[in-house]
Parts: structure tokens; C-alpha cells; sequence
């Protein structure tokens, strides 16, 4: 995706690992990392392969009926098939941690599933739009010979040591992206999809099949609210790193700490602000939800360790809770009174939403948390986790989880529950999306397969589709799925 030139190390990936005798043109990921064997895993794997020249289609049930991959990745022009490189990404691919626990018991926890359902079938894959995951680049990083550049906790640290007298400094290019943030794509019905494109939110219907640009966050961005006492402030080249639609409200978070609110049907921006000046301010996550009282609130999970709760009609902070650790995820039960936070420690925590208070923690995880849903009913909670486990928790009794689904290859990024309850999604960073039907225990599992980064998946709020936003500079796409009714009806010829 397109960067500004960045005349330093901004961001980088959580953990550390140390890189030393770098040269130029050999820069391969450690490992550890959640990347395959090549210099940019945000890149496709298929250009040297075929023409890039090649026009780039749409894919319609019809055409995968007829044999062609939804994606529309032409494997009979390949030096191997689906399956075998397949095979080669499930060997290749390394899950990122933070934690070196011994995983060894995970395995026994893991509950039976039943796969091979169609809960939701394809319907599109379309090019149009592309959901994008937001990079960082180092440009002409110096360093010494025999210096180490460490990487810890998204912040940079170059520790130089004793270089040999005489030793000649040279340039690199380093290009980092935050990969664990995945909640980058929002339906608000069936037909109207929200995603982030490079440095703008995208609207995509799928009843007329066109992409608009709803948001340029690279300009400069005035906020249209003021009022005395207001916090809202200008802000330009933001680099959204999460983001929410709901109740025609959208809420955007930045990679320093950046807060955008705007109304879907107003011009411009209702309110921007920075919600703090720490260096290492992320905004994690954003969240629109009604309190108690039927109260429209806005809630920020950021990087400072603080979890922020704000009026949705002037914006005015209301509460601040803080928390041991970085906030990576924060969601708020269906009734308003409990708050799931989730962060940089094995352990989740169950908070009175309203003061704050921890009031239970949620054990059994091996690494850190990076989602959570709540399944609408409001008893069960769902987090996803860097150990490649999702753990169900009953919060009528938090002792221990009462079901742990495991992933294929990766960390749990993304947890959705559809709007009645049935079905419960969750994504890895790559390749694969759960989808459990909850009325067999979660026992019955379809599992969606595609190649590339996902940036995010959501359910309409009629439970009738089911988008994924796949990251890919080749085949970056919007997938749609549609709820399989068991009803016989001819198909859409469309």
C-alpha cells in the first residue's frame, strides 16, 4: 500500500527479536513472526507465475459451479495445484507469540469438531474493493556495522554496540505492518459493507456492485462539531488501525492514538481528536454499544493501557478505566453492565462497564488476547487468542472456560456472533475462517479456505451474509457469503 516516507522507525511488531549482521538486500523474517518465507507477506506469491497484466475479474457462484477458484486464482496455469500449495503454506507458515509457553496439553482441551457444513455458501468475490492492513516503513534506517536493532512492544530501540574501529555505516530499507489488528471491515446490512483501502474507508453495496469512498484519511481532517470546552482537534495522514460502523455512526482508531467520528449520512467529520499524547498510544480497538440506560457510548481500547468511554452525540469523555497492561480488545455484554478487556496478558478480566471495576478474571489462555464477542444472549463470551485458541466462558461461572476451538494454523484475530445467535465466526491472521453452529454445542464447524491476509470479517446484521476482507496485493478482495436457508430455490443467474 502506498506510505509517507517515515524518517524513522515508527511502529513495529509486539515481542522483540533481535536482528544482527543485516545486509541490504537480505532481510527475512525471523522466525516467530506470523509471515511465510518471503520478504513481504502482504505480497501475493503468485506474480512471478502468470501475467500481471491479466485482466482482473469479479467471481460469481456461477463461475465457481463451472470450476473457477473464488478467489480467482488460475491454478490450472500454475507449476502446482491447490492442494499442493496448500500443503506448503500449512508447513511454512509460523504462528507469532509473545509468550513461549509450552502448548504441549492445548491440543487435549481442544473440543472435537465436526468438520465439512455449509452454513454459509459463496455468493462473490469482488476486486473493486480491497481490504488493506496497514504498514510501517522504516526508510534509510542507519545502523553500524555489528549493530543490533531490537524490536519491543511496538516501540523501536536501536542498541548500538562496539562496532570494529573503521567499520562503514550504510543504509536499509525495513518495512514492518502491524499484523494483529484485524477489525478492519464492518456490514451495516446485507448489502453495505465498510473497509479500509489503503488511506480511505471504502463503502461497497452489493446489490449495485460499486465501491465509494466514504473517507480520505491521508488529507487534513477539520471536525465539524465545536462547542465550548470541546477536545476535538485537526488531524491529517492518520493510519487507521481498527474501526466500527453501527446506528449510522462510524468510529475510527489510529496508530497514535487518534480518534475519528463521522455520521454515515453527513458530509465531513462530526468529531477527530488525539485521545493521548503517549508515544505508545495505539488506539486497539473502538466499540459503539448502549449503556444500561439506552445511552448511545463510544469506547477506546489503546496502547496506554486505558480503556476511555465517551458520549455519541458530543463526544465528551465521560470515564477512563485503567488496566495493568496494554488494551487489545475491549466489548461490552448485550445489556450494557459488563465489560470483557483483553490485552498483552494470558489472563482476560470481567469489569463492571459502568465503573470499571474488575469484578473477574478468565484463565486458560497460554498468550495474549486480541478479540472477544459476546454471544447475544449475554451469558456467553467468546476471546480469541495468540495460542490459536478461541475459549468459550459462561459468565455465570468464570472457574474455567466450558469449550476451547482451535484454530488451523494461527492466532484467533477476529470473533463474530451473528445477530440470533446460531453462528459464531472467528479468523485466523491467514488463510482460514471458522464459522460454528452454537446450537450443536459448537460441535459442527464450517471452515472457510482462501490464501491471504485477512483484515476482517462481519456478519450482517440479518444474519444473512457473511463478508471477508482478504489483504493481498495481487488478490486483495471482498468475499461475500450468503446464509444457506435449506429451501430449494433456482439460483441467482446474476
Amino acid at each position: 500500500m502506498e506510505q509517507f516516507q517515515n524518517q524513522e522507525l515508527e511502529y513495529v511488531v509486539d515481542d522483540y527479536y533481535d536482528v544482527t549482521d543485516f545486509e541490504d538486500d537480505d532481510v527475512t523474517p525471523r522466525s516467530g513472526t506470523s509471515s511465510f518465507d518471503d520478504d513481504d507477506s502482504m505480497d501475493s506469491d503468485f506474480e512471478d507465475d502468470f501475467e500481471l497484466s491479466k485482466p482482473k475479474t469479479d467471481t460469481s457462484a456461477l463461475e465457481v459451479r463451472n470450476g473457477k477458484d473464488i478467489q480467482g486464482i488460475p491454478w490450472e496455469r500454475l507449476n502446482f495445484t491447490r492442494e499442493k500449495y496448500r500443503e506448503s503454506r500449512l508447513k511454512q507458515y509460523k504462528n507469532y507469540e509473545n509468550l513461549s509457553t509450552s502448548r504441549e496439553d492445548l491440543e487435549k482441551e481442544c473440543k472435537e469438531v465436526e468438520k465439512g457444513h455449509n452454513f454459509y455458501d459463496f455468493q462473490f468475490n469482488t476486486r473493486l474493493v480491497k481490504s488493506t492492513i496497514v504498514h510501517f516503513q522504516a526508510i534509510k534506517f542507519a545502523a553500524f556495522f555489528g549493530a543490533k536493532l531490537c524490536l519491543r512492544s511496538r516501540t523501536a530501540v536501536l542498541s548500538e554496540q562496539l562496532a570494529d574501529k573503521g567499520s562503514i555505516p550504510y543504509a536499509s530499507n525495513w518495512k514492518f505492518f502491524h499484523f494483529q489488528l484485524r477489525n478492519l471491515l464492518w456490514a451495516t446490512s446485507k448489502h453495505d459493507v465498510y473497509l479500509m483501502q489503503n488511506y480511505s474507508v471504502m463503502h461497497w453495496s452489493s446489490l449495485l456492485r460499486r465501491g465509494k469512498e466514504v473517507l480520505n484519511v491521508a488529507k487534513p481532517i477539520t471536525p465539524t462539531l465545536k462547542y465550548p470546552g470541546c477536545l476535538a482537534q485537526p488531524l491529517s495522514r492518520v493510519q487507521i488501525s481498527t474501526m466500527t460502523v453501527k446506528d449510522n455512526l462510524m468510529v475510527a482508531g489510529g496508530f497514535q492514538g487518534e480518534l475519528i467520528c463521522k455520521y454515515i449520512d453527513q458530509p465531513g467529520v462530526a468529531f477527530c481528536t488525539k485521545i493521548s499524547t503517549d508515544e505508545n498510544a495505539i488506539t486497539n480497538a473502538v466499540d459503539i454499544y448502549r449503556n444500561p440506560s439506552g445511552a448511545m457510548r463510544v469506547m477506546t481500547a489503546n496502547n496506554d493501557a486505558q480503556v476511555r468511554v465517551m458520549d455519541a452525540v458530543n463526544f465528551t469523555c465521560l470515564n477512563r478505566f485503567t488496566f495493568p497492561w496494554s488494551v487489545n480488545n475491549t466489548s461490552v455484554s448485550p445489556d450494557g453492565k459488563l465489560l470483557a478487556v483483553l490485552g498483552d496478558s494470558p489472563e482476560c478480566l470481567i469489569a463492571d462497564a459502568q465503573s470499571g471495576k474488575v469484578i473477574g478474571n478468565l484463565k486458560g489462555h497460554l498468550d495474549y488476547s486480541f478479540a472477544s464477542a459476546w454471544h447475544p444472549e449475554g451469558h456467553i463470551l467468546a476471546t480469541g487468542n495468540q495460542d490459536t485458541t478461541c475459549r468459550l466462558w459462561d459468565v455465570r461461572n468464570l472457574s474455567e472456560s466450558i469449550a476451547v476451538l482451535k484454530g488451523r494454523m494461527g492466532a484467533i484475530r477476529a470473533v463474530k456472533f451473528t445477530s440470533d445467535g446460531r453462528y459464531m465466526a472467528m479468523a485466523e491472521p491467514a488463510d482460514f475462517v471458522h464459522v460454528f453452529d452454537t446450537q450443536s454445542d459448537y460441535s459442527k464447524g464450517q471452515e472457510i479456505d482462501l490464501f491471504g491476509e485477512i483484515a476482517g470479517i462481519s456478519f450482517s446484521p440479518d444474519t444473512e451474509a457473511l463478508f471477508v476482507g482478504v489483504a493481498d496485493r495481487t488478490y486483495g478482495s471482498l468475499l461475500e457469503f450468503n446464509r444457506r436457508r435449506y429451501d430449494h430455490y433456482l439460483d441467482c443467474m446474476v
